[in-house]
């Protein structure tokens, strides 16, 4: 499960130690660290990470397949979180560090800057190949992240980015070993965390309206 850190005025999200999929009880706590980090007036920024092999795995689709009534409902919610974080009025990093697919890599194209190790670890987005087309809301996200080329090779191949086919195709902004991953993302967190959050805010919601809009319209609906 998640687990909140704080080093001076960056809250530091670990994803865990496993697969980290998101749960309904993963998401649940994911939320409540966003509602006291969003209820905090303090300066601060926000890094998502994990321990270990993955950074996330995605949806949990063991918990779908027990549940598939409540599938649509579960999406949507995803779909809500990524809108959140997209638009959170705080800066935000994440540091990469394992495999990020699915889901797990939508969340992570929702922050303002992604760093990744460099000898391990995917970043993938393999709905081509599990027959799970992208929402609408999802499609615009990858697109307002990626370059036209990078979002199409991204979407329709299924293909996995290693650190430096990740950094080449401008999917993560940095590469680092593991010992300096964490440390540089808290670095880049800290020089960033005196932003007016009302201001930040503003900007990135007016910014990420046309990807926003159709997550919550999904979400809604």
């Amino acid at each position: 499960m998640p687990q909140l850190h704080r080093d001076g005025p960056v809250w530091i999200i670990d994803f865990g130690a496993d697969e980290n999929r998101y749960s309904p009880d993963f998401l649940d706590q994911v939320e409540v660290f966003l509602d006291e980090l969003v209820a905090d007036r303090e300066p601060a920024a926000l890094v998502t990470t994990a321990t270990g092999k993955f950074f996330s795995n995605g949806l949990d689709l063991a918990w779908v397949q027990a549940h598939p009534e409540q599938f649509l409902t579960y999406v949507h919610r995803v779909e809500r979180l990524l809108a959140r974080l997209l638009t959170l009025p705080v800066p935000t990093v994440a540091a990469i560090n394992g495999h990020a697919f699915g889901a797990g890599a939508l969340v992570a194209l929702c922050h303002d800057y992604r760093l990744m190790r460099d000898d391990r670890g995917f970043f993938c987005l393999p709905e081509v190949d599990i027959r799970i087309p992208f929402s609408l809301g999802m499609s615009a996200l990858v697109q307002s992240k990626l370059t036209p080329r990078s979002a199409v090779d991204a979407m329709t191949t299924g293909r996995r980015y290693g650190g430096a086919d990740a950094l080449a195709a401008g999917v993560v902004d940095a590469v680092h070993s593991e010992d300096e991953l964490l440390p540089a993302a808290i670095a880049l967190a800290t020089s960033l965390a005196g932003k007016d959050r009302m201001t930040l805010g503003t900007i990135k919601e007016r910014m990420f309206a046309h990807v926003t809009a159709p997550l919550l319209q999904g979400a809604a609906g």
